[in-house]
């Protein structure tokens, strides 16, 4: 088969620009094909892109010989181009369908696909894996993907509004940024060198020029833990603010998930609905609660954590039970969190350090810096 080249067509909408009140008017669409149907007369090709699907209908007796010997030939994740006429119609959800003046095959894909893309025939995780790319153009994927993006650009242009200089630190390190969190060594030109698993330092440094900065990338722990907490890439989001301390930075924190999920909420029906999910828009200020008061909520759930010992995930099960949303914990014991959050003035026992938490899931830990050089030695 020879195919087609782009030439000079250019698209004019995505699937789901094209509204009922367009009729009669001509598009141009590019994507791929998601399912064939065949009805005696007619053809129906459902065209995805990365909005939405639209249905293409070829009327054999109403379209050139070249736009259906053309259709003939189409299979499932074919990159096509059409270039149609609009028709309203009752027989699609969306109420409008597209009839095909001229249609270009740009790419074609294996009769026999891996992965049914339809999502109707469900694929074990290790046959996505192995088809990733097809396994991307299931709904749902696209839906997570689009998400995110909506979510990044929101956090970007929350802390822009805040007066916050996005920030980009070093991915490659010649020593531990964090006590405790396993290092991904490399080989750096005969020299030992690991991957970042922290901007920490870097922050530090950079707030004493720039006062408010953040950042979003990749980091990496070699963690071997099987859990849904523990990954051994993810994306951080990273937050430094000089001349604030421990509440301001929490204040920051909720305003931020509220604007987030407002956002999400707004900008992301369609993608939600695919997942069936709903986005709660949380109110403000998140409840703040006290390593103390935690542990009497757990003691009085039947679990007796001692005085200054870290909390368990399966305590955290229940605390997320007694509180299924978004919270603080405060005031924690101050040996138990890393050694430059500063004591708190009134009793030094207790430091300046937090931990945002969603159910029982930690979202994001922070505190206020010892900014005494004496005090840090």
């Amino acid at each position: 088969m020879k195919l087609d080249s782009i030439g000079d067509w250019k698209r004019t909408h995505y699937s789901v620009d094209v509204k009922p009140e367009m009729d009669s008017q001509e598009v141009t669409l590019f994507g791929w094909v998601k399912e064939i149907r065949d009805l005696g007369g007619i053809r129906f090709i459902i065209l995805q892109d990365r909005e939405g699907t639209i249905q293409v209908t070829v009327p054999r007796k109403k379209v050139s010989n070249e736009v259906l010997s053309k259709s003939d030939v189409l299979q499932k994740r074919y990159s096509i181009g059409v270039k149609g006429i609009v028709k309203k119609t009752d027989m699609t959800p969306r109420g409008v369908e597209v009839v095909p003046k001229e249609i270009k095959i740009f790419s074609t894909a294996a009769f026999q696909l891996p992965i049914d893309i339809t999502g109707k025939t469900p694929a074990g995780l290790e046959v996505r894996l192995d088809s990733r790319a097809l396994d991307l153009c299931q709904e749902e994927n696209i839906a997570v993907f689009k998400i995110q993006h909506i979510a990044v650009d929101a956090i970007r242009n929350f802390l822009f509004e805040k007066g916050f200089i996005e920030v980009h630190t070093p991915r490659i390190i010649a020593s531990a940024t964090e006590g405790g969190a396993a290092l991904f060594s490399v080989d750096y030109f005969k020299k030992n060198a690991f991957l970042a698993q922290s901007p920490q330092l870097y922050k530090e440094q950079l707030v004493m020029s720039l006062e408010k900065v953040f950042e979003i990338g990749p980091f990496f722990r070699a963690e071997e833990s099987h859990t849904r907490r523990h990954l051994s890439e993810f994306v951080s989001i990273d937050i430094e603010q000089a001349f604030a301390d421990a509440e301001d930075v929490m204040q920051l924190l909720e305003r931020l998930m509220q604007h987030v999920c407002k956002t999400v909420n707004e900008k992301c029906q369609r993608e939600l609905a695919v997942l069936k999910h709903k986005v709660e828009v949380p109110e403000v200020p998140f409840k703040r609660l006290t390593y103390d008061e935690v542990l009497q909520d757990l003691k009085r759930e039947g679990i007796e954590i001692p005085w200054g010992e870290d909390i368990p995930t399966p305590a955290f099960r229940t605390l997320g039970k007694l509180h299924p949303y978004f919270y603080f914990i405060k005031d924690w014991p101050t040996h138990s969190k890393a050694f430059y959050i500063k004591p708190r003035d009134d009793n030094p026992d207790l430091c300046e350090g937090f931990d945002l938490m969603w159910h029982w899931i930690e979202l994001s830990s922070g505190g206020t810096r010892i900014a005494s050089k004496e005090l840090l030695i």
